[in-house]
């Protein structure tokens, strides 16, 4: 049996359940493991407990919904966009130990959809439905660089961009290279723009070839640096592509 302690099984045992059927198709134990960051030895133990009890079916070495899960329930559940990227945000703090988020546009705000707050005693704090203007999170510019270029012309002319503080970049031909520069390389920044001491990473993230959200994180600038830069990269990545492979 696992010996994790059973608050920490339960919470597994649902993101388990989550994720497997918000994919909408079967997936190998190898990708549920690396999508939620559980040990595969823990995982072989609550994947056959949730066969054996029927929440999910196994054929060969993929899992998917099972017949458990339509005993509970009238009708297929519908996954909200906010449900289904939960798993993966929490995924996201779990692996990298810092605050993970996920946003949305609303004309020229990001607003969080899910958040996740690091364990550690310096970090930064992100409340679910909370708001922020683009240009100041790594998120929204990310969303402005998945924008087209007329709807990017319309923001920077009808938008009040405030600075937050001394490295906020406020002005049109700033904001442009950045833009240009997080459609080059997929990842956006902020450099202590929104608040002092903090380091932002976004990705634009797409479901059917359609920008729905941004992943971001959140790290301490007294713990950035080259190593964690490139985890957080990768990890930001494998979000958006699995968010977009389902």
């Amino acid at each position: 049996m696992s010996d994790a302690p059973p608050v920490k099984s339960a919470t597994r045992t649902l993101d388990i359940i989550e994720y497997v059927v918000s994919r909408g198709r079967p997936l190998v134990a190898q990708e549920i493991s690396e999508a939620l960051g559980i040990p595969v030895s823990s995982l072989s133990y609550l994947l056959g407990t949730l066969v054996e009890r029927e929440y999910l079916s196994r054929t060969g070495r993929r899992y998917a919904s099972g017949p458990g899960l339509a005993r509970l329930q009238a009708q297929t559940p519908v996954f909200s966009l906010a449900e289904t990227v939960a798993p993966l945000v929490r995924t996201l703090r779990i692996q990298l130990n810092e605050t993970a988020s996920f946003f949305v546009r609303h004309g020229w705000e990001v607003e969080a959809l899910a958040t996740e707050t690091s364990e550690q005693a310096l970090r930064y704090a992100v409340r679910t439905g909370s708001r922020a203007a683009l240009h100041g999170f790594s998120a929204g510019k990310a969303l402005l660089a998945a924008m087209s270029d007329p709807e990017v012309d319309a923001y920077l002319a009808g938008s009040e961009r405030v600075a937050f503080t001394g490295s906020t970049i406020t002005g049109a031909d700033g904001l442009r290279a950045e833009i240009e520069q997080v459609r080059r390389t997929g990842l956006a920044y902020t450099r202590e723009e929104h608040t002092p001491g903090i380091i932002g990473m976004g990705r634009a993230a797409r479901i059917d070839d359609e920008v729905v959200g941004a992943f971001s994180v959140a790290i301490p600038a007294v713990r950035f640096d080259a190593a964690v830069e490139r985890r957080a990269t990768d990890l930001l990545t494998r979000a958006a592509d699995l968010l977009g492979s389902g």
